[in-house]
């Protein structure tokens, strides 16, 4: 697979025929001109559904999205509730495992606990607790003091870091990325060895930051979360890796019938065919929370956008 920079420079020499593609030049500003992608972009097809805000609608022709998308989904470590928190249960309700009044509680016996304050006197190795039963019911005659020598079962347990790390991911919406082409097929198609624009709708959403945090049982995690690059597969053997959005293009912009000033196949394509192009951002999700810290992976890929690209018919006299 051929891998390119983020302005389209091919990992290898160029192969023959970029003397052709100057001669050719001349026609470029007029061929973009009918091809390219206006300045505003097409109204996305597909709509979200209600109540729903965070869906997968894309520019130029509706494709399947593929792999993960949707908020807490994405490979490379997956996000959502990855793993979920402690459960504790009482009379078949969940019921939370920390409570900041009651103390820890115990699903053996259904009792919230906590060290008394004051500790009356006690034998040596022996610490007074303050029970609450019944599942947290604080009438009287639910709450009771006992003489534990050690904490019972889950008594103090901290949540795992990384875990509310996940949790906090699950709450924000690391959208997938609305792909642009240009040439683009609903405009005509390109030509062989003419540059490619690609860009992607920019935004907090699309592209970060985006900030969170989840807390726990007096544990509060943080996280942020940007996208490292944004990887076009152009063609089977073509992949293209930008470090931003990119530009869109504009037929009477000031660039029009040259090369994508940050995002675009510079060489254009090898040959005619018909392409499918799509993207697919890449999300640094780092953390920190308890005296530790780390980086959740994550991705949403676009859908796919064809990319018709025919032979140049030169006229000879």
């Amino acid at each position: 697979m051929l891998t390119w920079g983020g302005r389209g420079v091919p990992a290898r020499p160029p192969r023959a025929g970029t003397l052709r593609r100057v001669q050719l030049a001349a026609g470029l500003a007029a061929l973009l001109t009918l091809t390219g992608a206006p300045a505003r972009a097409a109204d996305p097809g597909g709509s979200c559904p209600p109540e729903q805000t965070d869906c997968d609608v894309w520019d130029d022709d509706p494709g399947t999205p593929g792999g993960p998308g949707g908020p807490g989904g994405g490979d490379n470590g997956g996000g959502g509730n990855g793993g979920g928190a402690p459960k504790c249960q009482w009379n078949g309700r969940v019921i939370p495992c920390y409570n900041e009044t009651l103390g820890w509680f115990n699903n053996a016996d259904g009792c919230y606990y906590k060290l008394a304050e004051p500790q009356n006197e006690a034998p040596p190795g022996k610490q007074w607790y303050q029970l609450t039963c019944n599942g947290g019911d604080t009438s009287p005659g639910s709450m009771r003091q006992e003489l534990l020598d050690a904490p019972p079962p889950g008594y103090g347990a901290p949540p795992d870091p990384e875990e509310l790390a996940r949790r906090a991911l699950a709450s924000i919406s690391l959208l997938p990325p609305r792909a642009s082409v240009a040439p683009r097929r609903s405009q005509g198609p390109g030509l062989v060895g003419l540059p490619v624009w690609m860009w992607a709708s920019p935004g907090e959403a699309y592209f970060g930051p985006l900030s969170a945090a989840a807390s726990d049982r007096g544990l509060t995690v943080r996280i942020t979360a940007k996208v490292d690059r944004i990887v076009w597969h152009m063609s089977d053997d073509i992949d293209v890796t930008c470090h931003g959005p990119g530009t869109p293009y504009r037929a009477d912009g000031p660039r029009a019938g040259l090369t994508s000033p940050d995002c675009g196949l510079d060489a254009g394509y090898p040959k005619a065919d018909t392409y499918q192009v799509s993207a697919t951002t890449f999300w640094t999700v780092e953390w920190s929370g308890g005296g530790e810290s780390g980086v959740i992976a994550q991705s949403r890929s676009s859908g796919v956008i064809p990319v018709q690209i025919n032979e140049l018919q030169v006229v000879t006299r």
